[in-house]
């Protein structure tokens, strides 16, 4: 019968023989020892990280090497992705705000014609318990809107939305939607969305005030589309009916 091997000794195989029988004593002892000693030890803990202040522009440039488009599209991927660390998912209510705003905001600089992270901002990040986090991301949706209204008006039209139905706060969301108003000329943008400001207003009980706009809106000659006249014309009539 052939003898078991498990080491070369000078280019040679040593058979077990050869080991030290008290090796085979202390070996269950060592494994029974590292069980013991794991068991004991605490587990360890995934520690959720928190959110980073955005990096300089000159670091950002850096890291950009010619393509800003390419650098935003990664930079939102990763805060996207950032509520899911290793081991542990944080909750959008429990990251800093403030700081998401100014990742936000460095992103969308990066590569201004950008729709996701006002469609973040305004439908993602809106879907907190918390008012005042709400509020910090309608207040960057309106701020950027501001820069292209024509191209951002869907998502100050959802800010509105949020505003009226998450908040409550009739007040704001009717500041939202006179924006629309005020800085998307006909044609840009749909009548239901230029129209917010109207249906705002009866939701405050503000009939007459919402009778006042609609007259001023047909007469300014603003409005060229067909249909949007029709529809304005037919529901000032009812509003006059019903008053």
């Amino acid at each position: 019968m052939r003898h078991l091997h498990i080491f070369r000794s000078g280019g040679r195989e040593r058979p077990l023989k050869y080991v030290p029988g008290l090796v085979f004593l202390l070996l269950p002892l060592l494994v029974i020892s590292q069980v013991v000693i794991n068991d004991r030890l605490p587990a360890r803990q995934a520690v959720a990280q928190s959110l980073p202040r955005p990096a300089h522009p000159d670091m950002l440039d850096l890291a950009a090497f010619g393509d800003n488009t390419a650098l935003s599209k990664y930079l939102m991927l990763w805060l996207q992705a950032f509520d899911n660390q290793p081991g542990v998912s944080i909750p959008f209510s429990q990251l800093d705000y403030d700081r998401l705003r100014d990742w936000l905001q460095v992103i969308l600089g990066l590569d201004p014609r950008a729709h996701y992270p006002l469609l973040s901002a305004s439908r993602i990040y809106t879907e907190v318990p918390d008012p005042d986090k709400k509020r910090i991301m309608l207040s960057f949706v309106e701020e950027q809107f501001m820069q292209q209204p024509r191209q951002r008006w869907p998502w100050m039209a959802h800010a509105v939305y949020v505003a009226k139905h998450q908040l409550q706060d009739l007040d704001l969301a009717l500041k939202l939607a006179r924006k629309i108003r005020e800085h998307v000329p006909s044609g840009e943008a749909p009548a239901w969305a230029r129209q917010m400001e109207i249906y705002v207003l009866e939701d405050m009980d503000q009939i007459e005030s919402a009778m006042v706009l609609m007259g001023g809106l047909l007469e300014s000659g603003q409005i060229r589309d067909e249909n949007e006249l029709h529809y304005l014309k037919y529901k000032l009539e009812k509003l006059k009916e019903s008053n």
